[in-house]
């Protein structure tokens, strides 16, 4: 415990301490009565009250008294109460055993007081490998992994051997670190000191595997497990699906109902978003079959994800029986509904389902004001965001970009700079998605001053979206030149699209008052920007733009280089 934390505390208890040296030595019926007291408050919850007796006591009790309520500390994150009992310890023990301390190092992990557990174990005159695991742990539990693993080679280096407990901290380190060296390390040290057959730490590796993308060493770690649990099946599962590997998540997920396993909740919740990843609904109706079968389907996990699958595949009806038939409904189930409406441009629907929600989230704000944008419904669009700024601040920068997308379709542009300031004071001024939302504002605003200043305000994190709207509002102010001239300096470091090739093809025609352009003269056009292109070394945009200028019914001529030769 730190000196400062601890000071009034123990000056509390040495004014214990100097009455207890007046006094007689404590009955053995008064140590009974309050521990039997301790007992009571902890097994009612009352973990404050139990303190509280022990604190209030000027002996020492069991030391199986001060375990149970280290644990009762970790167990409710209740970092004061930890400090008076590791106070009332130290204080009245000259001695305590290392297995106690070990409990008030756990409690200060799981109460994320690094600081406390570390001096803890700087002070421990003996440390065993429950003092080594329980430092480990809170490191790798709060978020610091390199910490958990050079406590880890200092455990090693110490002679003191690992443990399960030891691994399991450690693999989610080197996963958290995305490590895949120590985690293979690790992974030859569990085999060494033969704890290989044990399904909690395979499962992990196979985990901590998928984490690093390395699916291949995850699923030849999946293979060796002999009997894989239901955890086993999911982890795999959702590392597949976090790759993008949706038909071999599927695939797992068909191995997982051939051996007759027992599936999680999450597990078929999963399957359901691997066939979303890869528009596989003929899998989804399968899953939802197995689901009814084994009787999940209404599981809330379960639900959101059916209810999801299907209104993204365009079947709303579908996921409104499964919506209706639910008992207990969450802010994910009204959200994800009203959001299918919406996106269908059944606005009206979705409306009436968003009044009738029991709450409100930002993203259930997000995904009506989405629906309205989708559709065009701009003036519904106006009222709902000034209904959204009335009722709640809580705004992401999703909503700064649809705000200003429906600032940029009514050409409202001190709506616009209200969002600007508004993204100052909340801090999404450096956020890519409303930064480039703002530049496309101003630019369908046409203030081309502001366009030009914001741009050169974001230069840090500007992208070809960024270059795209820049170069589309030089063009909309009839500055073709200009557009043309920033070009090559795009070309520094982003990658052209084909609505970039398409925004300096229409400078091309401005530029030359092409003001009835013929295919010949959009012939020239294409095969001056092939040639631009050729001359500056960007060759790969040259069959970009090639493929283009067919798509678009522009075909080559004989009296220009075939481009396979460029």
């Amino acid at each position: 415990m730190g000196a400062k934390k601890a000071s009034i505390l123990n000056h509390l208890l040495n004014a214990n301490v100097a009455a207890t040296n007046r006094l007689e030595p404590p009955r053995q019926a008064e140590v009974k009565a309050l521990t039997t007291a301790i007992t009571l408050s902890l097994r009612s919850g009352d973990l404050a009250k139990a303190v509280s007796v022990l604190f209030g006591a000027p002996f020492p009790f069991p030391f199986s008294i001060y375990s149970h309520l280290f644990r009762f500390c970790a167990s409710n994150k209740a970092a004061v109460e930890a400090r008076k009992v590791e106070s009332h310890l130290v204080t009245f023990s000259s001695n305590p055993p290392v297995f106690v301390l070990n409990r008030a190092m756990e409690a200060y992990g799981k109460c994320n007081c690094l600081e406390d557990a570390q001096e803890l174990f700087d002070e421990l005159p003996r440390r065993d490998g429950g003092s080594w695991n329980a430092m480990i742990t809170a490191y790798s539990q709060n978020g610091y992994a390199q910490r958990a693993m050079d406590m880890f080679l200092h455990m090693r280096l110490s002679g003191v051997f690992a443990t399960e407990i030891t691994f399991a901290s450690v693999i989610v380190s080197c996963a958290s670190l995305l490590n895949v060296c120590n985690l293979r390390h690790v992974h030859a040290l569990i085999m060494k000191f033969g704890f290989s057959g044990n399904v909690i730490l395979e499962t992990s590796l196979v985990d901590a595997y998928g984490k690093c993308k390395e699916m291949s060493d995850a699923k030849r770690m999946f293979d060796e497990i002999k009997n894989p649990n239901s955890v086993s099946w999911n982890v795999i599962i959702r590392r597949y699906i976090d790759l993008g590997a949706g038909k071999d998540a599927l695939f797992m997920f068909s191995e997982l109902v051939r051996a007759n396993a027992i599936p999680l909740t999450f597990t078929v919740s999963n399957a359901l978003v691997a066939c979303l990843s890869i528009g596989e609904l003929s899998g989804g109706l399968q899953i939802h079959g197995f689901s009814i079968k084994t009787n999940v389907e209404m599981d809330k996990v379960v639900a959101s994800s059916l209810i999801d699958l299907y209104r993204k595949c365009g079947d709303i009806e579908s996921a409104r029986r499964i919506f209706d038939l639910l008992c207990s409904k969450d802010l994910i189930h009204w959200t994800s509904l009203m959001s299918g409406y919406a996106m269908d441009g059944r606005t009206r629907e979705a409306r009436e389902l968003f009044n009738k929600m029991p709450e409100h989230n930002v993203v259930s704000w997000n995904s009506m004001l989405a629906g309205y944008v989708h559709s065009g419904e701009w003036n519904e669009a106006l009222d709902l965001i000034f209904l959204m700024f009335k009722q709640t601040s809580d705004i992401d920068h999703v909503t700064i970009g649809l705000v200003l997308n429906v600032s940029s379709a009514l050409s409202d542009i001190e709506l616009g700079k209200q969002v600007h300031g508004s993204m100052y004071r909340n801090g999404f001024h450096s956020n890519l998605h409303a930064a480039n939302a703002l530049l496309d504002m101003y630019g369908k605003c046409g203030n081309l001053r502001r366009t030009i200043v914001w741009f050169h305000e974001m230069s840090q994190w500007r992208d070809a979206v960024s270059w795209n709207t820049l170069l589309a509002s030089y063009n909309s102010h009839g500055m073709g030149e200009t557009t043309l001239m920033s070009f090559p300096n795009m070309l520094g470091g982003i990658v052209p699209s084909k609505y970039t090739f398409g925004t300096l093809l229409a400078s091309c025609a401005n530029t030359f008052s092409l003001k009835s352009v013929t295919p010949q003269k959009d012939l020239v056009l294409w095969n001056s920007l092939m040639l631009g292109c050729y001359h500056n070394k960007r060759n790969d945009y040259v069959f970009e733009l090639f493929e283009l200028m067919k798509e678009e019914g522009i075909m080559p001529d004989s009296d220009y280089p075939r481009v396979e030769a460029l």
